[in-house]
């Protein structure tokens, strides 16, 4: 299968993006260092990395070496958008990012089936852990979704918050800086899809357990653990003040701005659910690193022997061995003893303070440390791809950069000759390889002088005279051995060598510079001094054996398996911490040697860790220590492309009609027939002895673009040549079945003739008589139907029998149907429009009725507001009262009751000279216009009754004086005629001196009148319609008046006889 690179840029796509670069050189700078100009010139090199970074530009290539620039910052440069933009696109297409050379790792491990590994290097603060994160987020982005996928997708993305929380630490450089370091490999299965991952971890720095230097932090763990919840604070006795334990301030820094321990410690729960630890697991996991706090606290005091003895407080002791689940007797003996085993005899040797002190340290440490390890063999089995099918691998190296600190130690030593081995592996598998190369193929170019650190690593590593070899003979030295000891055999081995320099072999001047117990190595980055104090004891790393002893009778299921039994029967010497980190670091470098490596060099641009500041010496230093003018000046030189004959001959050989479809001579004269015919000149390529060599990009660039378009047209003959096989077959086969289909079809035809038309036959003779049956039956059925109806018609009024039941059903359905249809719309409609029913359906016709019209009502009232309600309320109490009894009702009907008939101006007037004159005569009800018959004589007055909630009061118009007045108890009844006038009479008492007998009334709102005075005086009962045309009236002092009611021409006055004669008219 030939490999089908995604280089789909055009010549003239190319040129453009030239000429676009160069437009833009002079303000940001070339995107590949290859085309500077003056590419041997460190200050070009400078220029033009200041000039991107102060455009927010901070990836530049070597070449395929990415140049990441730390911006201390938040870019708008990654996410779902940028990764797809970049996904499957040739590395030179776009501007520089570590998402293209994550994209052309993968896209080689994935279609040509090469191991890759990617190698993330950089100081401290250079941004090495955020660049292996974006590509862990880019290879899980581009791999595809699927369900198990998905799983392990997230599993790899959620082992970084762990092993971050566990291994980094906040540092004078970094806030988030590696103290350990990491090489994850990712593995594929033959789709490209992740199935499976491994960890390997070098070099935990577990002495920052114990000790932080000022600006300092422990591992994040153990601030994020203070953060969490009450619940898990009290199960572990801890409390939320980092500051309350000695192993978390010495570096006066709890706090960080930058760090949400809270948040982190929520993200790190989440992450281990998702990695598949049990709560078990988890439990026993904060129990540990809970515990470690706890064994900081733990202090000592010498008695009068000089033996250590525990003084802590709050129980720390006792805290700690509930925690751990250990022995009583073990822990106390474990820190305070010291196991030693000569002959076959075990001997307790009490510790002194400084002693104690040690071994506590230890014990934290060695805990740490395997808790460590076993997180990482936890994480790898979450991980852990099992079936044996094909997978390929993609590393990803993220270890610690370079360290130069004011006081330097065993741990910078150890980091340095790590980094010292991966500058060398730089140099074999980038300068030195591509010049051997060169040669190899018998190609001339330009010789580059590099230097090589292998001194360097030799005087380091080499046995018996490297730096770690003679350490490790003086730790296992029989005899006092002191780092001073050391110190000495060191200078005596190797203090000749020019990169060693000690106190001892220095110069004069150099003497000022270098104190007796400290030694200075030459590093490729440059001189770092280190103070040999610990070197001895942190090579030794030992662990008493009385601790060990303890930790591994706890029942904690993590502490019994990092310190399993079966170690304490081993009477064999632990390798020492130099020969341990020197045997993975071979291990890692044998890995490496064995994939295709691509390069990430990581640069801080200052040491304030401030966005916006280009620091030019702290820039300077790491450009020479990564030796990138080196590997600029190699690149620049050499051919940016190779390929071996055959790879290239099977690629490009359908763009030559000499090699296509294949050819058959040598490689090599194939490959240049090729090249010929492409019209590549020979400044542009050369034939080596196995590959061809390709200088320009362009060059390949414009080969990739003719065989695209080479591809369309092999695409397009063989399509349609296999579309005209496909044809014509498909043509031959149709015609021979049509033929044999025709033969068969008419024979068909004529079959299915003869039997539709026998058939059509026998239907035709069965369906008449069919027809004629149901005819007879309809005929007799309705005739039947027909006779019955009869009867029942002629019998509707008799009660129901056999003959009218049917028919008096169908009037009864016929009834409701027409109701259902024409019920009346409202509730004065319901009387006039209400359907006449059947006699049989009087009853129920009626019920209908009043309930149809209770229904109406009901939602009339419901429709109303408060006061159409108040009106409706009188109206209905009005028609109770007069409906059928008084003429003049019907005409009351439509008029709405006021509260008064006076004007504004009558009611003003009212205010200001009735009230205040009769401030006792309560609260205004109704008031209305009137005119007042006297008792003698009958002589008309217009005045104006007023009611209030207590009396009636009978005023002049105008001047509001009072003319009578009575209380409701006073009064007797009111009477009214049947007829169309608007007289009322109120009865009161005639017994009196004072009384002047009944009130004589007429007014136009009579009914209105009636029913307020009436419910106002609680006489509804009292109210009386006369109608026998003549009323009679008390005058006091026992005279009775008469007032007779006449039908006629209207008139209101003393008739002839004397009496008050009320005519109306007939109706109105």
């Amino acid at each position: 299968v030939v490999h089908v690179l995604n280089c789909r840029r055009s010549v003239s796509a190319y040129d453009m993006a030239m000429e676009s670069a160069l437009v833009v050189r002079d303000r940001i700078g070339v995107q590949d260092f290859v085309l500077l100009e003056n590419y041997r010139s460190e200050d070009a090199f400078m220029d033009n990395l200041r000039k991107r970074f102060k455009e927010r530009l901070i990836y530049t290539y070597i070449g395929s070496v990415v140049i990441s620039v730390n911006p201390y910052k938040q870019l708008d440069i990654y996410g779902e958008d940028a990764m797809e933009k970049y996904r499957g696109v040739n590395f030179y297409e776009l501007p520089p990012h570590i998402y293209a050379i994550s994209d052309t790792a993968y896209r080689a491990m994935r279609d040509e089936g090469r191991d890759q590994c990617i190698l993330i290097s950089g100081e401290s603060g250079a941004g090495k852990t955020e660049a292996s994160k974006k590509i862990l987020q880019y290879l899980a982005q581009c791999s595809g979704h699927r369900g198990e996928v998905d799983r392990v997708k997230n599993r790899l993305l959620k082992s970084n918050p762990v092993l971050e929380a566990f291994g980094n630490a906040k540092t004078n450089r970094n806030d988030n800086s590696s103290r350990f370091g990491k090489y994850m490999d990712i593995q594929f299965d033959f789709k490209g899809a992740p199935v499976g991952g491994h960890i390997n971890n070098y070099l935990l720095e577990k002495s920052r357990v114990i000790y932080q230097q000022k600006g300092e932090r422990n591992f994040h763990i153990f601030y994020q653990l203070l953060q969490a919840d009450s619940t898990l604070l009290n199960d572990l006795l801890l409390k939320n003040n980092p500051n309350e334990y000695h192993y978390l301030s010495q570096g006066d820094c709890t706090h960080v701005d930058s760090i949400n321990d809270r948040t982190d410690f929520l993200q790190v729960q989440k992450a281990l659910g998702v990695l598949g630890f049990s709560d078990v697991e988890v439990k026993s996991l904060w129990t540990i690193v809970g515990a470690i706090l706890h064994l900081g606290e733990i202090q000592y005091e010498g008695d009068e022997e000089g033996k250590a003895q525990i003084v802590s407080k709050d129980g720390e002791k006792s805290l700690i061995r509930k925690l751990l689940d250990l022995p009583e007797d073990k822990l106390e003996l474990a820190l305070t003893h010291r196991l030693i085993e000569a002959r076959q005899e075990k001997l307790l040797s009490p510790l002194t303070v400084e002693q104690a002190s040690y071994a506590r340290d230890a014990m934290a440490k060695a805990v740490y440390e395997r808790l460590f390890n076993w997180l990482v063999k936890r994480l790898n089995s979450s991980l852990e791809y099992k079936s044996k099918s094909r997978k390929t691998l993609m590393g990803l190296l993220d270890i610690y950069g370079f360290e130069i600190f004011e006081l330097n130690s065993f741990e910078q030593f150890c980091i340095n000759y790590c980094n010292e081995k991966l500058q060398q592996l730089f140099i074999e598998l980038t300068l030195k390889s591509e010049q051997e190369e060169y040669l190899n193929e018998g190609i001339k170019w330009e010789a580059i002088e590099y230097f090589n650190n292998k001194i360097i690593c030799d005087l380091v590593e080499e046995k018996h005279r490297g730096i770690i070899s003679v350490l490790d003979e003086e730790c296992l030295r029989p005899g006092d051995v002191t780092d001073q000891t050391f110190l000495a055999k060191l200078t005596a081995v190797v203090g000749s060598h020019a990169h060693f320099i000690t106190h001892e072999t220095s110069d004069y001047e150099g003497r000022k510079t270098i104190e007796r117990d400290q030694f200075r190595l030459r590093h490729y980055a440059g001189d770092v001094t280190y103070y040999i104090e610990g070197f001895v004891d942190k090579n030794n790393d030992l662990l008493y054996r009385s601790s060990k002893e303890a930790l591994s009778a706890s029942e904690n299921i993590i502490l019994s398996e990092i310190f399993p039994q079966s170690e304490l029967a081993s009477q064999k010497r632990p390798p020492t911490a130099g020969m341990q980190f020197k045997a993975s670091l071979s291990d890692l470098m044998n890995i490496l040697m064995s994939k295709e490596p691509s390069y990430v060099r990581c640069i801080k641009p200052n040491d304030l860790k401030q966005p916006s500041i280009f620091d030019d010496k702290v820039v300077s230093h790491q450009v020479k220590y990564l030796g990138l003018m080196e590997n600029l000046r190699v690149r620049r030189a050499g051919f940016c492309y190779r390929r071996h004959f055959e790879v290239f001959l099977n690629r490009y050989k359908s763009l030559c009609p000499n090699t296509w479809p294949s050819w058959n001579g040598p490689l090599s004269e194939g490959v240049d027939t090729l090249c010929k015919h492409l019209g590549v000149t020979d400044a542009e390529y050369r034939i080596g002895i196995s590959k061809i060599f390709i200088k320009f990009p362009r060059t390949l660039f414009e080969t990739e673009d003719k065989l695209e378009r080479r591809k369309h047209e092999l695409v397009t003959t063989i399509t349609a040549r296999w579309r005209c096989y496909i044809a014509k077959k498909k043509y031959l086969k149709l015609k021979w079945a049509s033929i044999i289909f025709q033969k068969h079809y008419r024979r068909h035809l004529v079959e299915v003739y003869v039997k539709r038309y026998r058939a059509a036959v026998m239907v035709q003779k069965h369906w008449r008589r069919f027809a004629m049956q149901r005819y007879f039956r309809r005929y007799l059925a309705a005739t039947k139907a027909v006779r019955k109806f009869i009867k029942g018609f002629m019998t509707r009024k008799q009660p129901a029998c056999p003959e009218n039941m049917a028919f008096l059903e169908f009037v009864k359905i016929k009834f409701l149907k027409d109701l259902s249809i024409n019920l009346p719309r409202g509730l004065i409609y319901i009387d006039a429009g209400w359907p006449a029913s059947p006699p049989a359906l009087t009853e129920t016709s009626n019920l209908l009725k009043t309930y149809y019209r209770n229904y109406l009502a009901s939602r009339l009232m419901k429709s109303l507001d408060a006061e159409k309600k108040s009106q409706l309320t009188l109206k209905s109490a009005a028609s109770d009262l007069f409906k059928g009894k008084k003429q003049s009702y019907s005409a009351s009907i439509p008029k709405p009751f006021f509260t008064t008939h006076l004007s504004q101006g009558e009611m003003a007037g009212m205010q200001r000279s009735f009230i205040p004159k009769n401030p006792d005569a309560g609260e205004h009800k109704f008031s209305f216009h009137c005119i007042k018959f006297d008792r003698h004589g009958y002589k008309p007055r217009k005045r104006i009754f007023i009611v209030t909630n207590s009396a009636c009061f009978l005023v002049e118009e105008g001047s509001f004086k009072v003319k009578e007045q009575f209380q409701f108890s006073m009064m007797q009844s009111i009477i009214v005629s049947n007829l169309t006038d608007g007289l009322m009479l109120i009865r009161l008492p005639v017994d009196g001196e004072t009384s002047k007998g009944d009130l004589i009334i007429q007014t136009d709102c009579l009914i209105e009148a009636v029913l307020k005075l009436a419910l106002e005086a609680d006489i509804l009962n009292r109210v009386h319609i006369e109608t026998s045309g003549n009323i009679s009236h008390g005058m006091g002092e026992g005279r009775v008046g008469n007032i007779t009611f006449t039908v006629g021409e209207p008139f209101v006055g003393k008739g002839k006889t004397g009496n008050l004669e009320i005519v109306t008219p007939a109706n109105i």
